[in-house]
């Protein structure tokens, strides 16, 4: 059977796969510990789920106009402006299934073949296939750990050429956690505004930042990269909605005519229920977030404690998001059972098969010497896989 050349080209899902494959593994009764799942472990709140309900009710299960719902298009604009200084109208918004959809629809919307994109390193995994997927050439800059994996604006720079057409900003970021500072954003919008370049800004995990850490959306920083810049965000993350399926993006108004139009032909609107549900979310107390947050801290101190305390691992912290991402090269060259550790992947299948704890190799995040562990699960079990990873780190041979 003859598959096109766009499909055989992309690259599945690494963290779809190991998520997948811990499920299965539990399902057949194996005490398998999942850090490698990207959703929050806490359930969506309770006056959100009524809002749903009370949409079923009243029988608001029919088509939506394609870009969303009026009163969800204004919900995303008041929470743009009160908690990003952004201001803009309904027409400027579109609503998706996911974040993930609305970067799909915008690399299509801007780029052709030939074209770059600029990727900041290290990267959620799904950005470079989706640059690939609108037929241009991922350009991966990466960033360094010992900058806390913020990234250098020159690299960015010297990586710019006649074809770049988008730099992908991902803040605070998946899979390191870094939050990237006001300074950093700044050069880089003076440099997409020079180059005419536009900004896709992934602000997912917006809401779950430590530390005293600041989220700064760049297109904050003026009228003239406000008008380059997508930003893309949702309700995932942060209100624990990642089955309800909603991103949204906001942003120059001539994208979004495109954009909406080529989703009116994919999948046309989300969920009319979702719809209602998002709108409660917006709209309504922002105290689980909060809570949410505390939580995700108290497990992250205690995540990276314990994984800085076994030998051969160093876990810088993170400011942002909900993972951990430790640096396990000082464990490459050592056996286990007979097997070399040569790299993340060899690492991450041997915490899988010997300490039953899913986790996902650095290698698919563009980097081979780091794993990303999710603190998104419950405090004892992420205790109980620090216990098994540290008897399997003990016992390793060199």
């Amino acid at each position: 059977m003859h598959l096109s050349d766009r499909v055989r080209a992309i690259s599945p899902s690494p963290t779809v796969g190991i998520d997948t494959r811990a499920k299965e593994m539990a399902r057949q009764g194996v005490d398998v510990i999942n850090l490698g799942a990207g959703e929050p472990d806490f359930d969506t709140p309770e006056f959100i789920k009524e809002a749903a309900r009370q949409a079923i009710n009243e029988g608001f299960t029919k088509y939506t106009p394609v870009a969303g719902i009026p009163e969800l298009r204004r919900a995303i604009c008041e929470k743009l402006e009160r908690d990003n200084g952004l201001s803009y109208e309904p027409a400027q918004i579109l609503v998706s299934n996911g974040a993930k959809q609305v970067l799909y629809q915008a690399y299509q919307a801007v780029c052709e073949p030939g074209d770059e994109a600029i990727v900041i390193g290290p990267y959620w995994v799904s950005y470079t296939e989706m640059v690939k997927l609108a037929g241009a050439e991922p350009v991966v800059v990466p960033t360094r750990e010992e900058d806390g994996f913020v990234p250098d604006p020159d690299a960015i720079a010297e990586k710019v050429t006649p074809r770049t057409r988008v730099i992908n900003l991902n803040s605070p970021n998946n899979p390191a956690g870094s939050v990237y500072p006001r300074r950093a954003l700044e050069a880089i919008a003076e440099l997409a505004v020079r180059h005419d370049l536009w900004v896709f800004s992934d602000e997912i995990y917006e809401k779950l930042v430590y530390d005293g850490a600041e989220h700064v959306s760049i297109a904050s920083l003026g009228p003239e990269i406000k008008r380059r810049t997508l930003v893309v965000n949702g309700v995932s993350k942060a209100y624990a909605m990642t089955g309800w399926r909603m991103g949204y993006g906001a942003g120059d108004r001539d994208l979004i005519r495109a954009m909406d139009g080529l989703q009116g032909h994919l999948s046309h609107g989300i969920s009319s229920i979702t719809q209602r549900a998002c709108v409660a979310a917006l709209t309504g107390s922002q105290e689980p977030v909060a809570e949410m947050r505390r939580e995700f801290d108290r497990r992250r101190r205690l995540v990276v404690d314990r994984l800085n305390a076994m030998p051969g691992i160093t876990c810088p912290t993170p400011r942002g998001a909900f993972y951990a991402y430790p640096n396990v090269s000082g464990l490459f060259g050592r056996r286990a059972r007979g097997k070399v550790l040569d790299g993340s992947s060899a690492v991450a299948g041997w915490l899988l098969e010997e300490g039953r704890i899913a986790a996902v190799p650095g290698v698919a995040f563009g980097d081979d010497r780091f794993l990303r562990l999710s603190y998104a699960t419950a405090y004892e079990a992420i205790a109980e896989a620090m216990d098994r990873m540290a008897s399997l780190v003990a016992g390793l041979e060199r």
